[in-house]
């Protein structure tokens, strides 16, 4: 088994949970919320990594972080290396495949909340800051625990996007995912059986999880 690509495959859906976490929470309580008429908007292209091949995207984004294009060479003046084929790289990718699976969730808890929870918290002296740290996210913390899981879970088993953007240097970007594929194509069975079986259990749990913690939420907050 490939500890190392594991380790790599870990950290990265780590990062990009965190990520998400920071990026997607604030979007996500925006589009719970705004009245703006072109809130669709937002929500297609949110959600067009689950409809959109992992290889259009994976291609897309290597165009826009390419040596030739100004955020690739804006972070080589910065930084001295180039982003595809990196940890970064992947990193952002990740974070553009991954993100319906982290904001839909959350918008989902967020639209569920009562607003008159914030406007007590209003009425009691609170601001907007605090009411979301008190109030607004404790409420939905079924639906943002789900987008965690589900973010972490989706960027672990990965392979398209991973395969366009980091290639396949191991230590450096080859996941588990890639090495799945490389153990078949070597004929490795066994190998890829106890890699592929390890990740099989871990995305039934990821399931069973998020499955308990939406019947949770229901229960807590029954139709009115």
């Amino acid at each position: 088994m490939d500890w190392q690509a594991i380790r790599l495959s870990i950290e990265l859906a780590a990062c990009t949970t965190a990520v998400l976490l920071v990026l997607g929470l604030p979007l996500a309580h925006w589009l719970a919320h705004t009245r703006w008429s072109g809130r669709f908007l937002v929500e297609a292209v949110v959600a067009l990594p689950i409809v959109l091949p992992p290889t259009v995207l994976g291609f897309y984004v290597l165009m826009a972080i390419g040596p030739l294009s100004p955020l690739g060479q804006g972070y080589e003046s910065l930084f001295g290396t180039r982003l595809p084929f990196t940890f970064q790289g992947l990193l952002i990718a990740s974070v553009l495949y991954s993100l319906p699976f982290a904001v839909q969730p959350f918008t989902s808890a967020f639209a569920t909340i009562d607003r008159r929870m914030a406007e007590a918290s209003f009425c009691l002296g609170e601001g907007r800051l605090a009411t979301f740290f008190r109030v607004t996210l404790p409420l939905a913390r079924p639906g943002v625990i789900t987008g965690i899981v589900l973010s972490f879970a989706h960027t672990l088993g990965e392979f398209g996007v991973v395969l366009m953007i980091g290639g396949n240097i191991p230590g450096e970007t080859r996941t588990v995912s890639i090495s799945i594929y490389d153990e078949v194509q070597a004929l490795d069975y066994a190998a890829a059986n106890q890699t592929s079986l390890v990740l099989l259990i871990f995305s039934f749990a990821v399931l069973a999880v998020t499955y308990g913690l939406q019947r949770r939420f229901v229960q807590a907050w029954p139709a009115r």
